[in-house]
């Protein structure tokens, strides 16, 4: 079961194109709509029915909500973010050590007042962990220095050598022509 969360100023609908992939090649998948976020790449009713967009720290809940259902599929879960989320899965990751599997993140950073509580939380995961980011040399640092705060060898960056694009937005033909 493979969770997929959203940037800012997103909503559920940034995997639109991704998640039919994903089915075809054996994965369920949950996207959400998340309370910060927008209708960068499609509408977002969780942002429109509380009337704007929440702080990125607040989304940490529908995270939580979004885990608790797929922990009721009895499937391994793969936790997926983009942008803020990409940081948000690191928390929740260690705080729920035995639910998460994996983790793919797509430019993740320190987007919170605490500029060390995404690398805080990695230090407490022990799922293998991906991250990506685009070639932009602030998000590369910053993926890395996450990444280096994972314990164990089980960890990999990606950093594309032509173009990239900010968080899962990399994997939409239309937002990235150099693929």
């Amino acid at each position: 079961m493979i969770l997929l969360f959203h940037q800012a100023g997103s909503g559920k609908d940034e995997y639109a194109t991704i998640a039919p992939r994903l089915a075809t090649w054996g994965y369920a998948s949950l996207r959400i709509d998340q309370r910060a976020g927008g209708d960068l790449l499609g509408g977002n009713e969780t942002v429109k029915a509380l009337g704007k967009s929440a702080d990125y720290l607040a989304a940490k809940q529908d995270l939580e909500a979004a885990l608790s259902w797929a922990e009721t599929r009895k499937l391994p879960v793969i936790l997926w973010g983009s942008s803020y989320s990409a940081s948000l899965i690191f928390l929740l990751a260690a705080e729920h050590p035995g639910a998460v599997k994996a983790i793919m993140a797509f430019s993740p950073g320190e987007y919170f007042d605490d500029k060390q509580l995404v690398a805080h939380a990695a230090a407490g995961v022990g799922a293998p962990v991906f991250v990506t980011s685009a070639q932009e040399g602030h998000e590369i640092d910053e993926a890395r220095n996450i990444l280096a705060a994972v314990p164990g060898k089980d960890k990999e960056q990606f950093v594309p050598k032509l173009g990239g694009v900010h968080g899962s937005s990399t994997l939409l033909r239309d937002k990235n022509k150099d693929g």
